[in-house]
């Protein structure tokens, strides 16, 4: 469903089960940085009313996600701690267009927040199916369909955006390949995307 080009060995879980304080922090900035992402997007593409209606919702969304991870993590007599760097972004970043028409940028900017999506999803996927912990196991069950959600929204708005301009498909297909080089490098830390 998803289309990545190379799966996360299952076994990633067996690093994530040695600190769940670790997965449980990295997750919430991730959730936070989600939010932060649909904020700036509505922001720098204002123009597009239904645009700015779907990024407003999901920036509540995502918060809501952050509020519950931080809820598991004191429930389990843990602190949020400090927010890590998530390499793995970074370098999705770096494939993004700057520089060019401001709906070229528009197309990039949806699919590296389709393609974050997509592997949180996938990750979420794992960890629901493998971990022996069942609270986390329903818990990411539930945030994986949600996952699932806004990586489709994200590549629809691409493809109705930038269909004048450009394949959108094709450009989908070239981050698909650039993600599955990248990610040889991840799956060995116990952070959502490390």
């Amino acid at each position: 469903m998803l289309g990545l080009k190379l799966e996360t060995d299952p076994r990633w879980v067996n690093i994530v089960e040695k600190n769940i304080e670790e997965i449980l922090t990295d997750h919430a900035y991730c959730e936070q940085k989600a939010a932060t992402n649909a904020i700036s997007i509505l922001i720098s593409y204002s123009y597009h009313p239904e645009l700015v209606d779907e990024m407003l919702s999901l920036a509540k969304e995502e918060l809501t996600h952050f509020e519950m991870v931080h809820q598991k993590i004191k429930e389990r007599g843990f602190k949020l701690g400090f927010e890590r760097k998530d390499e793995y972004v970074l370098e999705l970043y770096k494939f993004m267009r700057k520089g060019h028409v401001k709906e070229i940028a528009l197309i990039d900017r949806l699919l590296f927040s389709a393609m974050v999506e997509a592997r949180s999803c996938e990750r979420f996927k794992i960890l629901s199916e493998n971990i022996n912990d069942a609270d986390l196991r329903e818990f990411y069950h539930e945030l994986m369909i949600s996952e699932a959600n806004h990586y489709t929204m994200f590549l629809a708005f691409a493809r109705k955006y930038g269909s004048a301009t450009e394949d959108v498909n094709a450009r989908w297909q070239q981050w698909l390949d650039h993600e599955a080089k990248i990610l040889k490098s991840y799956g060995k830390q116990e952070t959502i995307h490390g």
